[in-house]
C-alpha cells in the first residue's frame, strides 16, 4: 500500500485531500497540525512514501518546519507543500528546505493526485534501483553518483541529495557539457504532465549549487546557459 502523511489544520480541506488520495489508491494518515504529523511519523517508524503538508499550521511546527525535519530524517520521502497564492516566499523557502513540489490553493482533485503520483513514482523508482540495481554508478570528474544505494560523492565527501536533486544530477551526468533547457529538466524530473512552473527548476538548481559548488555564486559545474537553462561541466 502506498502510504501518505497528510498534515492540514483546516478539517474540510484535510478531508477533501484524504478522500481523493484514498480513491487514488493511497493509504492516508491524517494530522491536524505539524506536531501531530511528526508524532505520526514516529509511530509509523517513518514508513511513508509521501507527505502533503500545509504551510500555515498552528503549533510549534508549521509546514516549513515539518518539511525541514522530515527531510533531515529521510532524504527519500516525497514532500509536497500546500500553499495559498499569497505565500510566494514560503513556497521558495519550502523548496530550499527540501520539498519536492507545491500545490497552490484552491486546487482540483485531479491536480493534487497528479502531483502526488509524480512524486510517488520518483520515490518508487529510487527504491526499485536500491533493490535491483539498474546501473551501478555514473562518474563525472571527481563526482560519483551511485544509482543503487542513491549516494552522491564529491571526492570522498558524501553529499545528501533529495529525490529531485538526485534525478537532476542523474540527468546532468547523462548529458555532460550539453545545454539542457529548463523545460526539458522539468519534463524529465517532474514528468510530462506536470502543471507547475519552471521556476521550481531554478530553486532546485540554487539548492544543488549550495551543495556542489565551492563558490555557489560563481558556479563552475552547474553553469547557467542564459535564455535556455543549465549545463553540467567538469
Amino acid at each position: 500500500m502506498k502510504k501518505i502523511l497528510v498534515a492540514e489544520d483546516e478539517q474540510n480541506i484535510r478531508e477533501f485531500v484524504v478522500i481523493n488520495l484514498e480513491r487514488a489508491g493511497y493509504r492516508a494518515y491524517e494530522a491536524e497540525n505539524g506536531d501531530q504529523a511528526l508524532e505520526l511519523y514516529e509511530q509509523e517508524n517513518g514508513d511513508f512514501d509521501v507527505a502533503v503538508l500545509d504551510i500555515m499550521m498552528p503549533g510549534d511546527h508549521d509546514g516549513l518546519a515539518v518539511c525541514k525535519e522530515l527531510r533531515r530524517r529521510n532524504p527519500s520521502i516525497g514532500i509536497i507543500l500546500l500553499s495559498a497564492r499569497t505565500q510566494e516566499m514560503d513556497k521558495v523557502s519550502g523548496l530550499m528546505m527540501g520539498a519536492d513540489d507545491y500545490v497552490t490553493k484552491p486546487f482540483s482533485p485531479s491536480e493534487l493526485v497528479a502531483r502526488v503520483d509524480a512524486v510517488y513514482r520518483r520515490v518508487d523508482l529510487a527504491n526499485q534501483r536500491q533493490e535491483g540495481g539498474l546501473r551501478d554508478q555514473l562518474v563525472s570528474g571527481e563526482f560519483c553518483l551511485n544509482l543503487r544505494n542513491r549516494s552522491f560523492l564529491k571526492g570522498s565527501r558524501p553529499i545528501e541529495l533529495t529525490q529531485v536533486e538526485f534525478q537532476i544530477m542523474e540527468y546532468f551526468f547523462s548529458h555532460p557539457g550539453v545545454a539542457l533547457a529548463r523545460g526539458d529538466i522539468l519534463k524529465h524530473v517532474w514528468g510530462a504532465g506536470y502543471g507547475g512552473e519552471e521556476k521550481i527548476v531554478d530553486v532546485n538548481i540554487r539548492r544543488l549549487r549550495m551543495k556542489v559548488e565551492e563558490e555557489p555564486s560563481n558556479p563552475q559545474h552547474i553553469v547557467t546557459v542564459w535564455g535556455l537553462g543549465y549545463r553540467w561541466d567538469v
